[in-house]
Formats: structure tokens, sequence, C-alpha cells
């Protein structure tokens, strides 16, 4: 088994590919130690690393293989959620703003309860660090408001036309799909072709997400990273990126 590196603040992360592998106590673990600050998270991004840790631990950076990641033309837009957005699009005092809220947003992810977790990962050093992220502006929030309140949302980090979510969570029904099915409309409007989700999950799967190697991955983020972004903000004719599709399965 490799020797964990641990970082001092402002070292250099190392090569992804060196991350812990399945043999090793924790797949997908890259470094320990560091600094949350700016111009290391960009780095982290820009090659395919994020942070992700407790409170009693040291910061903890990730580079997992396989990626899952979301290509925006696979989104499964299933018939329910189709009516959703079709009656959500229709309502007054509906709609999606982008970066309007972006403390409540992550304050929100950091609260919501997770399956098989007793805590949360966003500890108030990750809300302080992707603060200054959004600040700097490469952190984002995607948020689905409903007569005025914020019923729910999701933050990502994105550099260029590379995508990755980061957390979402949701106060009504459907209302974090809602955002999340936004951020496809848009990332479809400009061009952005996938969004990191990260880790494996049956939700994020059942909506279209598949695994990716992380050598396919690491390719495309430095391509992707060098071009340009999309406008972070979000008009009412975007939706049409979805509902003019056919909607996919029966549920």
């Amino acid at each position: 088994m490799q020797q964990l590196p641990w970082l001092e603040p402002g070292d250099a992360l190392p090569d992804p590919a060196s991350a812990w592998g399945e043999h090793d106590p924790v797949p997908g673990l890259l470094a320990a130690g560091g600094a949350l600050d700016v111009d290391t998270l960009v780095h982290a991004y820009g090659r395919c690393v994020f942070p992700w840790f407790s409170e009693d631990q040291p910061i903890l950076w990730w580079s997992p293989d396989p990626r899952m990641v979301l290509q925006v033309a696979e989104f499964k837009l299933h018939r329910s959620l189709r009516k959703t957005l079709a009656r959500f699009t229709q309502t007054a005092g509906c709609e999606v703003r982008i970066d309007h809220d972006f403390a409540s947003v992550i304050a929100a992810c950091s609260q919501s309860p997770r399956t098989g977790q007793s805590g949360t990962w966003i500890v108030p050093d990750m809300v302080q660090a992707y603060m200054a992220m959004h600040r700097a502006g490469h952190a984002h929030s995607v948020e689905t408001w409903i007569d005025g309140q914020l019923a729910g949302g999701l933050y990502c980090v994105g550099l260029g036309r590379a995508v990755f979510g980061e957390s979402m969570f949701t106060r009504r029904p459907d209302a974090s799909k809602i955002a999340l099915a936004a951020l496809v409309c848009l990332c479809r409007r400009f061009q952005v072709k996938m969004i990191d989700c990260q880790q494996n999950t049956s939700h994020l799967a059942s909506l279209g997400a598949r695994e990716m190697s992380r050598s396919r991955f690491v390719a495309h983020v430095a391509r992707a990273r060098e071009q340009q972004g999309p406008q972070w903000h979000f008009e009412p004719v975007y939706w049409a990126e979805l509902l003019s599709a056919r909607p996919s399965g029966p549920t």
C-alpha cells in the first residue's frame, strides 16, 4: 500500500493517477492536508480533484476512478418530471434564478440529511471556501423559487465549460430536480457537454449519469476548462432545450 501524501498549504497536488486504487484501503483518496483557498481549489478542480472530509478529519482530496458524470445530452427526462416542469414553467411565481442567494443554497445543502450519514461533509470550512469561490466567479447556485421562497437548488463549480456538481437540497417536492433540469438546459444552451457528479448513486444513474474512466474525464476537463464558459444566468427560453425533446421512460 502506498503512503498517502501529506500536503502543506501551497503544496501542489499529486497526479490524480496516483490516487489510491481498488486494492487500497480507501479507493480514490489522493492526499491529505493543504488548504482550501481559491487558487488551490481552482487548481484542484482543473485536475479533476475535489475536497471531501468530515469535521473530525483533515482536508482530504479525492480523484475517484471511475468518475460518475452526466452527459447532458443523455439526461433522462421522465414523464413525471416533464409534467412537473411544464406545470412549473406555466405557473406564476415559479422561476429559476442563478446566483441570487448562493449563501442560502450552500447553507441548506450543509443542513440536508443524507441517507446513511449522521453528519455532513459540508463543514464550516467548506462553506467558507465555496463562498470565496463564488465571490471569485467559480462557484454558482441554481435555485428553484416558488412564490418568493427558495424551494430547492444546487451549487456547482464552473471552470470554462467544465462543470462540477457539488450538492443539492429540496424543501418542496421535486424542487432540486427542477434546479438540476435547469442546469442541464443551461449546459445544453452553451455547449457544456457534461456535469461531474463525482460519486455513483442510483438516483444519479436514474437520471442518465454513468461512469467514465478517470483518464477520459481528465482529458475532457483539460479541454473544457479552456473553452468559453456559459453565461450564468437563466432565461425561460432555455427550457426548450428539454421540453422540446421526447420524454424518457414511462415514469
